[in-house]
């Protein structure tokens, strides 16, 4: 081969869709890390083991490294709720109840920075000691639920924090409330919300959280459950939905998930 045949052609950068912004591409990439999905982090739930791509979709294992556990569709259908609260102005802070190593926070946290959002908080709420022993006398549903015995559950406060730092999120829009959701919750300083996510799986750490914040969710906002197909988490929905007469749809988000949107 000659000089002229070997002579370096310029490279052409390939030209990004019209909707793959600096933003989008930054948020696309915060849910692959926070999913594990990026390096296929393999799951270390009891029954499903390895890394499988429909199951992490679906938030069906427990990653090994990786800040949540909800899956890529819960996390994009979260993602674009903060975007549409965003978007249309609905007032009001962003609440996770249940947050294990914080993915859901973090992402939500991201998408404020994304947007250069400074005047709403993100309030990450959890015992950090893993699930309540089931109370079977107040919450007879809830009785057998195995959940507190898993090691895997259980992560403290300091990890969160520091995971926040990782991604540059971890400053004063983000508050860490710390206990049993049945002793923090009602005490909680937070005047409005535009998103609460509930993350308790279980009937009472379900039914504390709607008692205690329902009425703060602003209209227009977003109630979301992660558990509402297990059946403690979706009793609770069911039976407090009926005692207050909220008729807005459910919609489901991955066959695990819902939501709904209190009307304006």
């Amino acid at each position: 081969m000659d000089n002229e045949e070997a002579e370096e052609q310029p490279v052409t950068a390939s030209p990004l869709p019209e909707d793959a912004s600096a933003t989008v591409l930054y948020l696309d990439l915060l849910e692959a890390v926070i999913s594990g999905r990026l390096i296929e982090d393999p799951s270390i739930h009891p029954q499903q083991k390895g890394y499988n791509p429909d199951c992490r979709r679906l938030g069906w294992d427990w990653p090994q490294y990786a800040h949540s556990m909800i899956g890529t569709e819960r996390l994009r259908s979260l993602r674009l709720s903060v975007e549409q609260v965003l978007r249309e102005g609905v007032p009001g802070d962003l609440l996770e109840t249940g947050v294990w190593r914080g993915g859901a926070c973090i992402l939500m946290r991201g998408v404020l920075a994304a947007y250069r959002i400074s005047d709403r908080k993100v309030w990450v709420c959890d015992s950090f000691q893993g699930l309540p022993p089931p109370d079977a006398a107040l919450y007879p549903v809830d009785a057998g639920d195995k959940n507190h015995t898993y090691a895997q559950l259980r992560v403290s406060a300091e990890e969160v924090r520091q995971n926040f730092s990782k991604y540059g999120l971890l400053d004063d829009q983000v508050v860490f409330v710390e206990g049993w959701f049945r002793d923090t919750l009602p005490q909680l300083p937070v005047v409005q919300l535009a998103i609460l996510r509930l993350d308790g799986d279980m009937f009472g750490s379900t039914m504390d959280a709607l008692r205690a914040l329902y009425h703060k969710l602003s209209p227009g906002g977003f109630l979301i459950v992660d558990d509402y197909a297990l059946p403690g988490c979706r009793a609770a929905i069911d039976e407090f939905r009926k005692q207050h007469g909220i008729t807005e749809a459910v919609h489901n988000v991955d066959g695990v998930g819902a939501f709904w949107r209190r009307a304006k």
